[in-house]
C-alpha cells in the first residue's frame, strides 16, 4: 500500500474514532515520514494532549521538533517522555528517550 493510500486509510479510521491514540499516533508518523513536520506536529501534540501517557508520541514529538530547529521544545518532550515511561515502567521507550536527549546534548558541546 502507498503512503497516500495508507493516510487516506487510517484518515477515515481517525474520522471514525477521532480519540483513537494508535490512530492518531499513525497518522502523525505518516505525515511525519512525508516530511510534513508542522502537520505531523499537530497530531503529535492532539496526542499528547488526548493521551500523555501514550509513551511512543515522545520520541518522535521530540525527533519532528530537533527536525524544525526547535531543540529545547525537543529536549522538554523528550523529558516528559522520559519521565512518563519511568512512571509507566516502560523501560524500551525509556532508554530510547534517554538515548535520544543524550545524543542532543552530546551535540550541544
Amino acid at each position: 500500500m502507498m503512503m497516500a493510500e495508507r493516510l487516506e486509510q487510517l484518515m477515515k479510521y481517525l474520522e471514525a474514532s477521532p480519540q483513537d491514540s494508535f490512530l492518531l499516533y499513525s497518522v502523525a508518523y505518516e505525515h511525519l515520514q512525508a516530511g510534513r513536520l508542522e502537520t505531523a506536529l499537530d497530531y503529535f501534540g492532539q496526542l499528547r494532549a488526548s493521551d500523555p501517557d501514550y509513551t511512543g508520541l515522545y520520541y518522535h514529538l521530540g525527533k519532528t521538533l530537533l527536525q524544525l530547529g526547535r531543540e529545547a521544545e525537543a529536549l522538554e518532550a523528550y523529558e516528559a517522555g522520559i519521565e512518563t515511561a519511568s512512571r509507566l515502567r516502560d523501560r524500551h521507550a525509556l532508554g530510547e528517550l534517554q538515548r535520544a536527549r543524550q545524543q542532543v546534548e552530546d551535540e550541544r558541546w
